[in-house]
């Protein structure tokens, strides 16, 4: 199946389950990847007969930067429903990275939650 892919999305969130991380909030690293036949829109060269790259990353925009989350796990679900319902892609890939993650005596570049969900049509 065909992809787009949307990599290295950066967004300001107040997600995490320290009152300090729902306050101060923190930089979300989203990557997203959206399975659909492109050979229409290949064949077109018509924006109607793809997804809007635009639209993709707004709805990971509003989805990061909006209310605030105890976890990961809760924003990328979020994502994926959000775009399985707003277009007619087969499948949804998202990976949300946390790269700043406030833990006592740990050293690790990121912690991250990728999920798949498909069409259930």
């Amino acid at each position: 199946m065909d992809k787009i892919i949307l990599s290295g999305m950066v967004f300001y969130g107040f997600h995490g389950m320290s009152e300090a991380e729902q306050e101060l909030g923190q930089r979300f690293d989203v990557d997203l990847v959206v399975q659909l036949d492109l050979s229409r829109a290949g064949a077109s060269d018509m924006l109607e007969d793809t997804i809007s790259y635009t639209h993709l990353y707004r709805t990971v925009k509003e989805i990061v930067e909006g209310p605030s989350r105890k976890l990961l796990e809760n924003v990328a679900e979020t994502i994926a429903e959000r775009i399985l319902a707003e277009s007619s892609v087969a499948s949804v890939q998202v990976t949300v990275k946390k790269p700043k993650v406030p833990m006592k005596g740990s050293v690790l570049d990121y912690a991250a939650v990728e999920i798949v969900r498909e069409r259930q049509d």
